[in-house]
Formats: structure tokens, sequence, C-alpha cells
């Protein structure tokens, strides 16, 4: 009787788990890492404790060293108006280069076995424009552009893309740039 109830129960409980428990992430077939290298703007995110002091003005820069690895530069504008600044290490995991595992742990411990995120590219347009970056347990997300503006319908079909992966958007930032963004390039009318 007891071993039925338990059972009873554990259906019960994982009837209610999301359908994309099951379903892997989907990302790009391909990546060519020297088109994607550079400056990034966040549009967009989910919260995540990493990110918390950022209160506009987030960028990504990415550069391919010689080893084949990816140095990352994270910046962001604090409350007090100043800049944070973090450095890391991507990876591919594979050979698509869709995959990556980041590292922001000082240099010296970056061999650890942990301390490592996934970053895996969802969605790229042809130019390497636009970009959107999840990982599998659909807790972090980000809206990538070369500029700190996304287009309104590239923005719209990127989240009805991430919501028909299982990502829940309701805690979504949209990051605010300032016209003064020390890495936002101008033009003239």
């Amino acid at each position: 009787m007891i071993k039925n109830t338990i059972t009873v129960l554990a259906l019960a409980a994982f009837a209610h788990l999301p359908a994309y428990a099951e379903t892997p992430l989907s990302t790009v077939a391909q990546v060519d890492v020297a088109r994607y290298s550079g400056q990034w703007y966040e549009i967009a995110r989910l919260p995540m404790r990493f990110q918390a002091q950022c209160v506009a003005d987030v960028s990504a820069n990415y550069r391919v060293n010689d080893n084949g690895s990816i140095a990352v530069t994270n910046r962001c504008r604090q409350a007090d108006g100043s800049w944070d600044q973090t450095e890391g290490l991507a990876r591919a995991e594979d050979s698509s280069n869709s995959r990556l595992r980041v590292t922001f742990l000082p240099k010296g411990l970056r061999w650890l076995p942990f301390g490592k995120a996934p970053y895996w590219i969802m969605a790229l347009d042809s130019n390497y424009q636009t970009a959107m970056v999840g990982e599998p347990s659909r807790r972090y997300l980000w809206l990538l552009s070369r500029t700190p503006q996304m287009d309104d319908a590239v923005y719209q079909a990127y989240l009805q893309q991430a919501q028909a992966q299982g990502y829940d958007l309701s805690a979504l930032i949209r990051t605010r740039h300032s016209p003064t963004h020390p890495t936002t390039e101008r033009t003239t009318p």
C-alpha cells in the first residue's frame, strides 16, 4: 500500500514538470567564432546574481586567442555611475562552436573542473548582428546586439523563440544604454 502511494505521488509530481525538462535546448547549427568576436550590447536578460550590480550599459567583448579559446570582457555601469568589469575565458564544447563553457574564475584557478557555466547560442542572425544566448536549465538568457538597440520585430521574435523553448520571461530585464556609453558608436544625422 505504501509503495503504491509513493508511486502515485511520484507520478503526480513528475506530471507537473514543464515539457521542456525533457527537451534539450536548441542551439544554432554552426558559429564562426571569428565573426562572433567583437563588441556586443546586452539588450535584455533574465536576472542573475553575477549581474545584480549592473543597472545600465551592459556589454561584452569576445576575442579569439591563439589557442582557440575566447577571451571575454563583460562590462556594466553600476548604480553609483562607476564601471564594473570582469574578465573571463570561454571554450567551445563541440565543433559547432554554438555551445561554449565560460569561466570567470581567476586565471590561476581556471584549470579546476568547476566554475564553468554553459553559454549556448540559441539564435544568431546571418550577419552576426543579433544573438540570443541561454543555457540548458533555462534560468539565464541574454539578448545581444552589435548596437545598443535591437529592432523590435527581432526582439519580439527572440522572445517568442525563448518561450517556445521553455523560458519563463516574466522577470526579463530590458537593459538601458546611455548615449554617453564609451563604446557606443555615434553617427551624425
